[in-house]
């Protein structure tokens, strides 16, 4: 297993027809072929709290997925995650998942599935899950603190050489829940974004508050954006673009 088996994710069709005039001059070029492997599982078991922005976001991956050449798998069973089954996948996407959602063999079948190269992609309440296991704390980078109430906030994009944030004007402006984490991300991540906690009430990181960042564990590599707790949002061009980079780079695309 590599990192590299997502087909071509192109973007150019990711937008609905409502949007794409408007921002056809922001398309990047579609992504090159790399490999055989274009086949994404997305994950949204809740043992914790459960966000009605999961279908949405099922939806919008799914979306994603036939403008740009992967297929889609969305499913709550955590008996998918076996070593035989993950083998079919590029990337894992965990969305909106909380509490304790896998048992001992399929955590065991996670790790030893990203350390090989497998990708995965935690979307917001992904920091609220398997608490209890060091390696998930490793893979998502952070953990779920508390958050304010849901508002508009400032997003500063700190990279923009990141398939996920090349598409992002510096200062972007979202509504969302904004997240607190129990720490910053793990030494060695490449922070994407952070919160400007000056724009809105409630946040207790202070200037230096990551939103959205990657890294690489094993041979594998992991993407995670604390955005997306609104139904709204997953109908945003932007954010969607987001997604669909880090899936990219979770599949080493990019």
């Amino acid at each position: 297993m590599t990192g590299t088996r997502l087909g071509s994710l192109g973007v150019a069709v990711l937008l609905t027809a409502a949007c794409a005039g408007s921002r056809a001059a922001r398309e990047p070029a579609p992504g090159p072929e790399i490999g055989t492997r274009h086949e994404v599982l997305v994950f949204s078991m809740t043992a914790g709290f459960r966000h009605d922005s999961i279908p949405a976001g099922i939806r919008a991956i799914r979306e994603l997925g036939a403008a740009s050449s992967f297929t889609v798998t969305a499913t709550e069973d955590p008996a998918q995650f076996s070593g035989a089954n993950l083998g079919r996948y590029a990337v894992v996407v965990f969305l909106n998942t909380s509490g304790d959602v896998l048992d001992p063999a399929q955590q065991a079948a996670l790790e030893a599935y990203v350390r090989a190269g497998g990708g995965y992609v935690g979307v917001h309440a992904a920091a609220d899950t398997e608490y209890g296991w060091p390696f998930y704390g490793e893979l998502v980078g952070a953990r779920f603190a508390r958050h304010p109430r849901i508002q508009p906030v400032t997003v500063r994009v700190r990279d923009r050489a990141h398939p996920a944030t090349a598409h992002l004007p510096a200062v972007w402006r979202v509504t969302d829940e904004p997240y607190d984490y129990r720490t910053r991300p793990r030494a060695g991540v490449r922070v994407l974004a952070t919160l400007d906690e000056s724009t809105y009430e409630g946040g207790a990181m202070g200037a230096d508050h990551p939103i959205t960042w990657c890294g690489t564990v094993g041979a594998g590599r992991s993407f995670y954006t604390g955005l997306g707790h609104p139904i709204e949002l997953y109908a945003d061009p932007d954010f969607r673009r987001l997604l669909l980079g880090g899936i990219r780079y979770a599949a080493g695309a990019d």
